[in-house]
């Protein structure tokens, strides 16, 4: 199986145990480091993730895993908070840290320039506002590759 595929499957039994347990499913990670596979999984909430939080979410994600043989080869399971510099991946990522400074890198260049780093703004009909140095920018959502907070 692919990692996407991979992926994709422990997304789907994870999201709906995350929102039982009153968390959110920040990313998923499946990718070969150093020796070995290391299937990642980034969650968080209001207030921030507990190692608890970790060791539970941790143990139903084994018992899945056991049971459903998803991953044919070796790997290891880690779970943890995304950290200050979290991704934003969803559009409700935006609007719950508007105001907040980020790194936002686009597909393709706006003005000669691919990465952007300023104050989070408003998000309205997919385009974020961004303010970068005083002025204010428009990025489609469509047009961002990847963006995270920053200190």
């Amino acid at each position: 199986m692919s990692e996407d595929r991979i992926i994709t499957e422990i997304e789907g039994f994870v999201l709906p145990v995350t929102r039982d347990m009153g968390l959110e499913l920040v990313e998923v990670q499946f990718r070969r480091e150093g020796g070995g596979w290391i299937l990642r999984l980034f969650i968080d909430r209001e207030g921030g993730v507990t190692v608890d939080d970790c060791a539970a979410l941790s143990r139903q994600v084994s018992a899945y895993l056991e049971v459903e043989d998803t991953i044919e080869h070796a790997f290891t399971l880690e779970v943890s908070s995304p950290g200050v510099e979290r991704p934003l991946k969803r559009k409700e990522d935006f609007i719950r840290f508007a105001g907040r400074k980020a790194r936002i890198k686009v597909r393709t260049p706006i003005e000669g320039q691919r990465v952007f780093i300023g104050l989070l703004g408003e998000l309205k009909d997919d385009i974020l506002l961004l303010e970068c140095d005083g002025q204010q920018m428009q990025i489609e959502l469509g047009a961002i590759a990847r963006a995270r907070l920053v200190l």
